[in-house]
């Protein structure tokens, strides 16, 4: 048998209930000796543009194996369940956009196939637990090397995996408009925004970006690092991700800018 492979794995499900633990004991009851990594299981309810979101985040950081994502509002639906293959290892979850990104990140979906082989699905009178019946054998079983990939089911190819369609920011003469992608438990809010989108509208860091939400305008600093400025005061710097945050020394920028996930957001010279 060949090594086996961690399962990194990332879900809507929260912690209240008992899904994330019945997904792991069905992992562990087909392989035991397969590591599980919680990337989060606080994705909000049924997002999955944020679900891809964070799993692009992570993808870089997490070992070779298997991403197991579930984020999946069309369970029981005509949707896919689909296992793909890429350059980094196997991505198994809902064909909805949520493993969409994140396999770009790592070189693309090289071959794919729906989850389908009875063999490896588990029987359940209801369809509502595909992360259980369904995700959870197949990323077990690729992660120990008990099946392969052409194993579980029909292939599919690649460039009909359903896609994440993610904005991207408008860069005009003076001024960028763009959304705010997430928002941290922290209350920082990333956006869809480059510190290279900004140099181009003639920013730069150390100086002051007037923030323009809905009818608000507050201004903010472009600094390095939240030490950069006085506790209470506003900021814009470049997050872990290599994207530009908004935040508030101590505080919560989504209070400051009244602004969530999802709202638009332009930056431009004061």
């Amino acid at each position: 048998m060949p090594e086996p492979r961690p399962i990194s794995f990332l879900s809507d499900f929260g912690l209240d209930d008992e899904f994330v633990g019945v997904v792991h004991g069905v992992i562990a009851r087909i392989a035991p000796e397969v590591r599980v990594i919680d990337v989060t299981h606080r994705v909000p309810r049924g997002d999955v543009r944020a679900g891809a979101l964070a799993l692009m985040r992570a993808i870089q950081y997490l070992p070779e194996g298997v991403a197991l994502a579930v984020v999946d509002p069309g369970v029981g639906t005509a949707r896919k369940a689909i296992a793909a293959e890429t350059p980094w290892g196997y991505f198994v979850g809902p064909d909805n956009g949520l493993l969409s990104p994140a396999a770009a990140i790592v070189g693309g979906s090289v071959r794919a196939v729906a989850i389908e082989n009875p063999e490896l699905v588990l029987p359940s009178s209801g369809a509502t637990f595909d992360g259980r019946d369904r995700f959870a054998p197949a990323a077990a079983a690729l992660a120990s090397g008990q099946a392969s990939l052409d194993e579980l089911g029909p292939a599919v190819h690649p460039d009909d995996i359903v896609p994440m369609v993610l904005p991207l920011p408008e860069i005009g003469e003076s001024s960028i408009e763009g959304e705010a992608w997430w928002v941290d438990s922290f209350g920082n809010v990333q956006l869809n925004v480059g510190p290279e989108d900004l140099h181009e509208v003639g920013l730069s860091e150390g100086r002051p970006v007037e923030v323009i939400v809905g009818v608000l305008r507050r201004n903010a600093t472009w600094v390095r690092s939240y030490g950069d400025v006085e506790v209470g005061t506003p900021l814009l710097h470049v997050d872990s991700s290599g994207m530009l945050a908004l935040a508030v020394r101590e505080g919560s920028a989504t209070d400051f800018f009244v602004l969530r996930s999802g709202s638009r957001v332009t930056l431009r010279k004061p």
